[in-house]
């Protein structure tokens, strides 16, 4: 039987939001590249929660963007509402959410798809990866067309071999009753990829017209809203925004869920996959926070096209009737008419420890994969790490060097780190906490950060690169004019200074220096610097946050640059670990499981002592010479490496 035959440089398989940023990347670096997907209709498709960013992710956002990615273009020309969080902390955290219009941001993201050169979009099921002698070669579909290529990015998602539940219902489908993804589990099986099954769920959608919202708190967006992308315009961005609500469940829906429990597939055995830690069921919340009385439920908009509202805070596998029964003791839910169902749903994907930091798997060269096929969770890591595999696939093709940003360069780096490096056992989601460098990588100085990085790789133009250096150049003069104007103590200042609840002058300081006061800000102090030029909001954020955070940043780069020693210090591919005397049991295994690339990915893996880090850098500085390690660990450990002894150590 004769079958369809084509050749491109690269393939994507998968086009939710880490497939569509890995297609746009490859495409846009000039490969020939088809994305392959399950249906046309769930391009960017957003299953979920209808927003993009958050606390932590709004960074990852902003990060995509300042790479040439394009998340941060897409959702400021389709959102409805947005909002700059934990604005009362410090800028670390500051982290940019805005709610989506789904439909519109699907609409968008196909449209870029669709007008990009050298991109094919095809719905079909993907069967079979090819491999020949340890490379990737291609791909078969169910009909059995093959698409020759030189790299593939495994992009899936949530598809593969994907089934929804609640109560004792299943269906084998993917989101949103769409078609799983059966076939190509077994061909990476049979390629030697190791497969597990996690789990994540989703809450009810309700129609608005039964919603009572007067009995809830009305939740506004930002009356100056911040745009993802650099290269928006902050003017077009300016527009009416819609409403969310925020209501609260009580002991009433806490006690119907404790009383169904045994209904619950996620407690019965039903569910076998691992769900998320950071974002549980409400019957989660229920069992494991016995002590609080209500947790907070979010409605939110759909979009402009639909009365569909998403109940944020409630996911939930339970039956149907129970889900009536629950969200009807809620305040303003009280005749709630549910749209589609709260379900659980249940995937295969990967232990990320299988990639190196690239992407690439280790044992197949040129397959990459990108999102929550890794094991992480949430729009916002799916489009970074489908980016960055893009990326690579790419320059694997263009035989360009590939690209790994560091734990000091981006919350991308530290997603792609914790990732390969460290076994996460249920989704991962990135977090400000798990960034050690969180003052450096702060969400306001993304294009500083990466602008640079993008530009070299191919996918930010000259003008936007220019345009950064001539900002970055104003930050500079602006900070040093401000540490050289002196305001002396006259009555002008002071008055000023007594408005704004801040110490008078005993004698003349420098604008820097007042900067520096909790109390006041760069805007505040206008009045008395009359010298001061006109410049973007974007110029005199970066002159403020350098000025005030000043010390901890300088602290933060000490930091930084004895973390680059370690990173520096690269581990050969193919040296042998169970040769190295003085390194304990447990730390070869561990060591040549992952095979890290450098001695500071090594001392990031869960199992390897400082003691073991020591070993290898002697190993490394004197050519392997194993006596001398061997002598010097000898009374740190016995001869036989036990569970015990692991743990003293």
């Amino acid at each position: 039987m004769a079958h369809v035959e084509e050749k491109y440089d690269v393939v994507i398989i998968g086009a939710g939001h880490a497939g569509c940023e890995a297609a746009l990347a490859s495409a846009r670096l000039g490969n020939n590249t088809i994305v392959f997907t399950v249906s046309v209709d769930s391009i960017a498709l957003m299953p979920c929660n209808p927003n993009i960013g958050g606390t932590s992710k709004g960074h990852l956002v902003r990060e995509i963007d300042a790479l040439g990615g394009e998340m941060g273009k897409n959702i400021d020309k389709t959102f409805i509402q947005s909002k700059m969080l934990n604005k009362s902390k410090g800028p670390a955290v500051h982290s940019l959410r805005a709610q989506a219009d789904k439909q519109e941001y699907t609409r968008e993201m196909r449209k870029t798809l669709e007008n990009t050169d050298n991109l094919t979009i095809r719905q079909a099921e993907v069967a079979e990866i090819l491999v020949e002698d340890g490379k990737i070669t291609g791909v078969k579909t169910a009909s059995g067309a093959v698409y020759y290529a030189k790299a593939v990015v495994l992009a899936t998602g949530v598809y593969l071999k994907a089934k929804c539940i609640y109560g004792d219902i299943c269906q084998y489908t993917g989101p949103n009753g769409l078609m799983a993804a059966n076939l190509l589990t077994d061909s990476l099986i049979k390629n030697g990829i190791k497969m597990r099954r996690f789990k994540t769920g989703t809450p009810a959608r309700v129609d608005k017209r039964s919603i009572d919202f007067s009995k809830m708190e009305e939740q506004f967006g930002d009356k100056k809203v911040v745009p993802f992308s650099f290269e928006t315009d902050p003017e077009s961005v300016q527009k009416e925004q819609i409403s969310c609500w925020l209501t609260y469940t009580n002991e009433e829906t806490h006690k119907i869920i404790r009383d169904n429990i045994n209904r619950s597939p996620l407690f019965s055995g039903m569910i076998e996959g691992t769900g998320p830690r950071y974002c549980p069921s409400i019957e989660d919340k229920v069992v494991k926070f016995a002590d609080k009385n209500r947790h907070q439920v979010f409605i939110e908009p759909e979009g402009m096209y639909t009365n569909e509202m998403y109940l944020g805070g409630m996911s939930s596998s339970l039956p149907e009737d129970v889900q009536y029964a629950m969200y009807k003791t809620v305040p303003g839910l009280e005749n709630v008419k549910i749209v589609r169902n709260a379900y659980a749903i249940e995937y295969d994907c990967i232990p990320a420890t299988q990639l190196k930091p690239t992407l690439e798997f280790k044992k197949i060269s040129g397959l990459f994969s990108g999102g929550q096929f890794n094991g992480s969770s949430g729009y916002e890591e799916a489009a970074a790490q489908g980016l960055m595999a893009g990326i690579n696939a790419a320059m694997k093709v263009l035989g360009r060097d590939q690209v790994i940003l560091k734990r000091s360069d981006a919350y991308i780096g530290v997603l792609i780190d914790d990732l390969v490096t460290k076994e996460t056992h249920e989704p991962y989601r990135m977090m400000t906490s798990r960034a050690e460098y969180r003052l450096l990588l702060r969400q306001d100085n993304a294009d500083q950060r990466l602008t640079a990085i993008g530009h070299d790789i191919g996918l930010i133009d000259d003008i936007r690169y220019q345009h950064l250096l001539q900002k970055e150049v104003l930050i500079y003069r602006e900070i040093e004019r401000v540490s050289h104007v002196n305001i002396g103590a006259g009555p002008k200042t002071q008055k000023l200074l007594e408005a704004c609840g801040s110490t008078p002058l005993k004698t003349a300081a420098t604008l820097a220096e007042l900067i520096r006061r909790p109390e006041l800000n760069y805007k505040m102090l206008a009045d008395i610097d009359e010298d001061r030029p006109e410049l973007p909001d974007e110029v005199t954020d970066q002159v403020e946050i350098s000025i005030k955070y000043d010390g901890y940043i300088k602290r933060q780069l000490s930091q930084v640059e004895k973390f680059k020693k370690l990173e520096s210090k690269t581990l050969p591919e193919d040296i042998c670990y169970s040769d190295i005397h003085g390194l304990r049991i447990e730390a070869q295994q561990k060591l040549d499981k992952i095979k890290p690339v450098s001695i500071g990915q090594a001392s990031r893996i869960s199992g390897v002592t400082p003691a073991d880090i020591s070993v290898l850098l002697i190993h490394l500085s004197q050519g392997g010479q194993k006596q001398h390690m061997q002598d010097m660990h000898n009374d740190e450990k016995p001869e036989n490496d036990t569970h015990e002894t692991a743990n003293r150590e």
